[in-house]
This record gives structure tokens, C-alpha cells and sequence, in this order.
């Protein structure tokens, strides 16, 4: 984890985990709709936890041009 990068492989980087994130975030989202209803309570905040990731992400990628609190 010593390695030295570089700005474009940091922005690769951080582009790959807000794709998994929006990933992780739709797999749940679908999975929230087949199952019970406590599971289905669990995966919804664990999609919600995704959205905050990715949300994140976005806003270090392009500063500013996402909408404030819901």
C-alpha cells in the first residue's frame, strides 16, 4: 500500500469504487424487492448506505454539481 500514485490512477481508482457502489446500491434495490419484509428493511439502508458512498464519490469527482441534502 506504499505505492506513490498518480492523479489519473487516483481518479481511476475512486471512479471504480463509486461504480461498485452504484452496483452494490442496484443489487440491493433489486434484492429489497423479493425478499421479506425485515430483510427487505436491511437491504433497503444497506442500498441507502451504498447511495451515501457513491454520492460522495460523485461530489469528489466533479465538485458542486450535486444537488445539497434530501
Amino acid at each position: 500500500m506504499a505505492d506513490t500514485v498518480d492523479a489519473d490512477e487516483l481518479l481511476r481508482r475512486i471512479r471504480r469504487a463509486r461504480d461498485w457502489a452504484l452496483q452494490q446500491e442496484d443489487r440491493l434495490a433489486l434484492k429489497t424487492d423479493a425478499d421479506t419484509e425485515g430483510s427487505a428493511s436491511a437491504n433497503a439502508e444497506r442500498a441507502r448506505a451504498f447511495n451515501a458512498v457513491r454520492t460522495v464519490l460523485d461530489e469528489i469527482i466533479e465538485p458542486g454539481k450535486h444537488a445539497g441534502p434530501e
